[in-house]
């Protein structure tokens, strides 16, 4: 068994003193596909079936006879800029001083935001404990100066490990002096795992042909098209030759449908009093009425709705509270949960003036209601966009659309409300209902017709428009267009916030899950 340098003064050091930057290098010229890694780590830190925190993918490439398999270890990438350690809230995935990106499960509240942040798809929720968890370098075997266990298991020597300041090391030597390969550079994460040897077949997730399904090994597979891949059939998606994926482990999509019914309720609860604030000081709105009263319920309800969802989807609810007691700044999951909390405080001071009838504090309360409102419709486009690992999701536009549909959804609640209230806001909330239903689908058409920039954006965006989501997606989009006769006629007023409501809770479901439809490893 090789050991590292061990010292024991409580801090990992260097022979020159420096704190270590632990590199590893994956020999694909090397790796004969036996999955020994596989099975160490499992064994090594206790890993439970239908999950791994390392594995083997192999892919056939080329067409009979000239065809070869090629071997791909896939694990954490260590970077050095971890999406995973922003995106956490709590600090549960955390970067240690030597460069390891590890995990604290007790902090853990599984709300997935790391293995949505995650560009490499090496973070998983264990079945067993509900926590987040990945590669973390056998960290524990690393402190006591032993190599990781895939290191020591692997028969061909094609795993390594090294202190990227030994240059004594082969590690390191081969790093500085042989050319290797990151996975998703463009992703500027800078990963500290090098592959040398290794086929883009291998390291480019859409390079080759997936079969159905996500749990595989086959002999013989048939592309779309009904014809042998043996018969000299290359597939067109492909980047380069024809190339087949082999052997793969499942990959599940982090956010459910859970996550598009949570942003769909807090448009309505942040575009209600948003909508209603504005009419009021436009002068549309009575100061008695909807404003009084339905405006704080209506947005509260939503709102805590909204927060009921999101505490629901964690895979620890019973400890969503760490987002305050221990919260990590830098995440947008922290970040929103103090700008809902601000919100919730002026509805509820709305509702204690419609109380004590202090027509004054409701007036003043706008100054701080409205940019809270607006801050609550569009943080969670800055949640996704610390979701690196989804290229559909970071569009600089996502904001001002969050924004036009919780104007949307308020406008079309309060429509609902002015109905039954039979207050005289309701034409004025229809004709905006109607405004913001167009500027609505106008975005989303500009957003799916726009040449994208990657080709994981245009992947989602076909499932989204041409996949399995369309039939949410184009229902969503024709009854936002159905939602723009709300003005022409009183009876049609009502059907038409309803039909805005529904498009817009099937548009979400759509692009949430269209965003996660696309392979990462």
């Amino acid at each position: 068994m090789t050991s590292l340098p061990l010292w024991t003064d409580g801090i990992e050091r260097t022979t020159n003193g420096s704190t270590p930057h632990w590199v590893k290098v994956l020999d694909q010229s090397r790796c004969i596909g036996c999955h020994a890694c596989t099975t160490a780590c499992k064994s090594e830190n206790e890993v439970p079936l239908s999950v791994t925190r390392t594995y083997v993918k192999s892919v056939d490439v080329g067409v009979f006879p000239e065809a070869r398999r090629n071997f791909q270890v896939t694990r954490c990438n260590q970077c050095t800029d971890a999406p995973c350690v922003t995106a956490c809230p709590t600090s549960a995935m955390f970067k240690r001083e030597d460069g390891i990106v590890d995990f604290d499960k007790s902090a853990c509240i599984g709300c997935k935001a790391c293995i949505a942040a995650c560009p490499y798809d090496a973070i998983f929720i264990n079945p067993e404990d509900h926590s987040a968890e990945k590669c973390n370098f056998c960290a524990h075997r690393i402190d006591v100066g032993l190599e990781p266990a895939c290191v020591v298991v692997c028969p061909v020597e094609a795993i390594l490990v090294a202190d990227l300041n030994d240059t004594d090391a082969k590690a390191t030597q081969l790093i500085n002096r042989e050319p290797v390969a990151v996975r998703r550079p463009e992703k500027d994460t800078k990963p500290n795992v090098f592959y040398r040897g290794a086929h883009q077949a291998t390291l480019d997730p859409l390079a080759a042909r997936r079969p159905e399904g996500d749990i595989f090994a086959f002999a013989n597979q048939y592309p779309d098209d009904g014809h042998r891949m043996n018969a000299g059939v290359v597939d067109a998606a492909n980047s380069s030759a024809a190339a087949m994926l082999h052997y793969d482990v499942g990959h599940n999509v982090p956010w459910d449908w859970r996550v598009g019914l949570y942003t769909f309720t807090k448009s309505i609860a942040a575009g209600v009093y948003l909508m209603a604030a504005l009419l009021f000081v436009l002068g549309y709105l009575e100061a008695g009425g909807l404003w009084v009263w339905a405006t704080p319920v209506l947005g509260a309800g939503f709102l805590g709705l909204t927060g009921a969802i999101l505490i629901w989807d964690l895979e620890h609810p019973e400890r969503f509270y760490y987002l305050f007691t221990r919260p990590q700044w830098r995440s947008w999951l922290v970040r929103g949960g103090i700008i809902i909390g601000a919100y919730g405080a002026v509805l509820a001071l709305h509702f204690l003036a419609s109380l004590l009838d202090a027509n004054g504090l409701r007036s003043a309360l706008i100054v701080a209601g409205l940019p809270l409102a607006a801050m609550t419709s569009v943080y969670t486009a800055f949640l996704f966009a610390q979701a690196k690992a989804r290229d559909l999701w970071q569009n600089p536009l996502l904001p001002p659309h969050l924004l036009v549909q919780a104007a949307m959804a308020g406008a079309a609640v309060l429509t609902i409300a002015g109905t039954i209230a039979d207050d005289p806001v309701t034409g004025v909330a229809a004709t905006v209902l109607a405004w913001t239903a167009g500027a609505h689908v106008l975005m989303v058409l500009g957003e799916v017709w726009l040449p994208h920039g990657t080709a994981h954006a245009r992947m989602a965006t076909h499932h989204l428009v041409a996949g399995k989501f369309a039939l949410p997606f184009w229902g969503g989009v024709a009854l936002a267009v159905l939602a723009i006769i709300a003005p022409f006629a009183a009876w049609a007023a009502v059907p038409a916030a309803v039909m805005a409501l529904a498009g817009l809770w099937a548009y979400e479901h759509a692009y949430v899950q269209a965003g996660q439809s696309v392979p990462l490893a």
